[in-house]
């Protein structure tokens, strides 16, 4: 049975391996599957939820588009677009926000994550950003959307908020339930300096990341200083327990070399982390050097990323808008 999945990025810039290792790799591989249409959105308007520069919004909106190309996403086969320039979104939004009640908004964790102690002075996009994605989610009919355990309460919201507007309007399965695609092992990648944090851009250290526009030096010098502790690598994942940064670089080996854990620790096993991290620089960089060349290449031609984001926009707004149109109807506009 064929799936619709949708998923964004926000266009943050310097994107990373955990971006790479956690979204975008899957991302490749669903788009290569011919039984699933994939709908890929840079989600700008979500990123407007803190202050942007204006001009390296627009560069990190091409660069996240040129990433998704760079690492494999064919064009062809799955739309890639900027949220902003389908106009459905935030429409779909509105309406949405108000078929929510507060109180399920109250309890998203991820809000009093990020506003922090002074949560008076987040912007309302930051509270209410959940709604938005489930109206970008929802108005794609999407069966299907890979999320992380950080996103996890963000879909149950989605489908919370379908079913209440199809049993409000009587309109049974108009808003199809998604299902989460929730990718069990190495989708969380954790900083090299401290294998208790998320691999982050807004870490002050660059050691504590690989940048998917670092060099080949910049990722063997990366690897080499990598935090790891004192004791052999173990040959069983149980004897990983409270070791978490042996555990995240041998995921990540795992994942960069589509291999279980279980297949990582037969070939390392009783061996040191200098003989892992050898390996894990050589095979890191023969992976990541060619997505930066051609992420680099495409940054450079302005008007192929902007061409390819406008007819990605066109064909998003005919289903969108289509969906947007229906549910007014329904609604009594």
């Amino acid at each position: 049975m064929s799936k619709i999945i949708f998923s964004g990025v926000q266009p943050t810039g310097n994107l990373h391996l955990g971006n790479y290792l956690g979204a975008i790799k899957n991302f490749v591989e669903l788009n290569n599957d011919k039984e699933n249409q994939c709908i890929f959105c840079v989600v700008d308007l979500h990123a407007i939820t803190v202050k942007q520069d204006k001009d390296e919004l627009k560069n990190n909106i091409r660069e996240t588009a040129a990433t998704f190309i760079a690492s494999g996403i064919d064009t062809s086969k799955s739309i890639i677009f900027n949220q902003s320039e389908v106009h459905a979104h935030a429409e779909g939004s509105w309406i949405l926000s108000c078929m929510a009640p507060m109180g399920w908004l109250n309890r998203m964790t991820q809000f009093k994550e990020k506003a922090g102690k002074d949560k008076e002075k987040a912007s309302v996009g930051l509270y209410i950003y959940p709604i938005l994605m489930a109206s970008d989610i929802l108005l794609y009919d999407a069966t299907h959307v890979p999320v992380g355990e950080d996103q996890k309460q963000h879909l149950e919201l989605t489908r919370d908020i379908a079913q209440k507007f199809n049993k409000d309007f009587n309109c049974e399965n108009f808003l199809k339930v998604p299902e989460p695609l929730i990718k069990k092992k190495f989708s969380r990648i954790m900083s090299l300096k401290d294998g208790l944090k998320k691999m982050s851009k807004s870490d002050p250290s660059d050691l504590s990341r690989i940048n998917l526009t670092d060099s080949k030096d910049e990722i063997l010098n990366k690897i080499k200083k990598a935090k790891t502790d004192s004791y052999p690598i173990p040959n069983e994942e149980i004897k990983l327990k409270d070791r978490p940064e042996a555990q995240n670089l041998l995921g990540i080996y795992s994942s960069i070399s589509n291999q279980t854990l279980d297949e990582t620790l037969n070939e390392f096993g009783g061996k040191n982390f200098s003989d892992l991290k050898v390996q894990l620089a050589e095979i890191l960089s023969n992976k990541i050097s060619p997505i930066t060349k051609e992420i680099k290449k495409l940054t450079n031609d302005k008007e192929y990323l902007d061409k390819i984001l406008l007819e990605g926009a066109s064909k998003a707004e005919e289903i969108a808008g289509q969906k947007i149109k229906e549910m007014k109807k329904i609604i009594g506009f």
